[in-house]
C-alpha cells in the first residue's frame, strides 16, 4: 500500500471520545432492535391472518439485525487496542463495515415485504412486485458493497462513484415501485389506515436516503476519525428509524386494516382490536363449520354442486334422526 494513499475507512486510529461514541451508537441500536424483536414476537397475533406476513417479516428482520449488531459490537470492541491514550485498530476492525452490508442484504428486502404485506395488491401482481422489489433491494446493497468494501478496500473514488450510481439505479426502482403500490392501495382503506401507511412509506424511503449520503462521504473527503464516527452513528440511527420506526407504523396499519375487515364482516379476529388506546373493533370468532364462499364454489364445481356447510348438514341429520323416532 502506498503510504500516501488515504487509510482504509475502518482502520482509523480513534481518539478515546470518538471510539466511545461509536460504541454507544452500536450498543444502543442493538438493544433497541432487541426490544423491537421482542415487541414483534408478542404482538404478531394482534393482526388478522391476511396481514400477518408483515409481522413475520418484521420478526425475521429484527432477529437478523439484532444478531448483526451483536457481532458488530464484538467486532468493534475487539477491533481496537488502547495504546498511549488512543485506540489503535487491529485486524478485526476491518469487518465492522462488512457486517453491516451482510445485515442489509437480508433486512432491506424484508422491509419491502413488510410494506407490501399491508398494501392491497393480491395474486400474481403482488407476487411479481414482491419478487422484483426484493431483488432490487438485494442488488442495491450488493453493488454498493462492491464500491465501498471490495474494490481497493473502499479507497478508490472512481469505483465508489461507478458502483454507487449502479446501486442508485436499483434504489430509484424501489422508490417508484413502492410508492406506486402504496398509491394504488390508499383508496381501498379507511382514512386512519391510509394516513399511517403514507407515514410509514415516508419514514422508510426517507431513511433509505441517509445511506447513500453516508456512502458518498469517502467520494468527497478523506475519511478521518471524525468522519468515520459520523458514518457509524449515521448508519446506526438510520437502522433504528428504518427498521423500528417504520415497523411500528406498519404494525399500526395492519391492526387498523384488521379492524376494518372485521367491521365490514369480511374477516374475523378473535380479540378486540385497539390502537392508541382507542377501541376499533370487537372480537369475532369464525362460525363453526362455516365454509368460505370461494371455497364452497370450488367444492361445488368439483362435486356437481352437492356441497353443504357443516352446520346445515348437522342440522339436516339431526332432523332426520328426530323424524325416525
Amino acid at each position: 500500500m502506498d503510504p500516501t494513499d488515504p487509510p482504509v475507512p475502518e482502520l482509523q486510529t480513534m481518539p478515546l471520545g470518538l471510539h466511545d461514541v461509536v460504541q454507544f451508537a452500536i450498543l444502543g441500536a442493538g438493544l433497541a432492535l432487541l426490544a423491537y424483536f421482542l415487541y414483534s414476537l408478542v404482538s404478531r397475533d394482534e393482526v388478522s391472518a391476511r396481514y400477518r406476513p408483515s409481522s413475520y417479516a418484521a420478526l425475521c428482520l429484527a432477529a437478523v439485525a439484532t444478531v448483526a449488531y451483536a457481532l458488530l459490537y464484538q467486532d468493534w470492541d475487539s477491533g481496537f487496542r488502547l495504546e498511549d491514550g488512543v485506540y489503535v485498530p487491529t485486524e478485526e476492525a476491518r469487518t465492522t463495515e462488512s457486517t453491516r452490508y451482510i445485515d442489509w442484504s437480508i433486512t432491506v428486502p424484508l422491509l419491502t415485504v413488510e410494506l407490501l404485506a399491508v398494501c392491497s395488491l393480491a395474486g400474481s401482481a403482488a407476487r411479481r412486485l414482491r419478487s422484483s422489489t426484493m431483488a432490487a433491494a438485494f442488488l442495491m446493497i450488493a453493488t454498493g458493497y462492491l464500491g465501498a468494501q471490495v474494490l481497493d478496500q473502499g479507497r478508490d473514488r472512481t469505483a465508489l462513484v461507478v458502483w454507487g450510481l449502479i446501486s442508485t439505479a436499483f434504489f430509484g426502482y424501489l422508490y417508484v415501485a413502492l410508492i406506486g403500490a402504496v398509491r394504488r392501495s390508499l383508496p381501498t382503506m379507511g382514512p386512519e389506515a391510509a394516513v399511517s401507511l403514507r407515514n410509514a412509506t415516508i419514514v422508510l424511503l426517507s431513511s433509505f436516503g441517509i445511506y447513500p449520503l453516508v456512502y458518498a462521504v469517502p467520494v468527497f473527503a478523506d475519511v478521518t476519525p471524525a468522519w468515520f464516527t459520523a458514518m457509524q452513528v449515521g448508519y446506526s440511527a438510520a437502522d433504528v428509524v428504518a427498521k423500528i420506526g417504520f415497523g411500528v407504523l406498519v404494525h399500526k396499519v395492519a391492526k387498523l386494516r384488521t379492524a376494518e375487515d372485521v367491521a365490514a364482516g369480511v374477516d374475523t379476529h378473535p380479540e378486540p382490536v385497539w390502537s392508541s388506546n382507542v377501541h376499533k373493533s370487537d372480537g369475532v370468532l369464525p362460525a363453526v363449520g362455516r365454509v368460505a364462499p370461494s371455497m364452497r364454489d370450488r367444492l361445488g364445481a368439483a362435486s356437481g354442486g352437492q356441497v353443504l356447510q357443516r352446520s346445515d348438514a348437522v342440522a339436516g341429520a339431526a332432523g332426520r334422526r328426530h323424524g325416525d323416532t
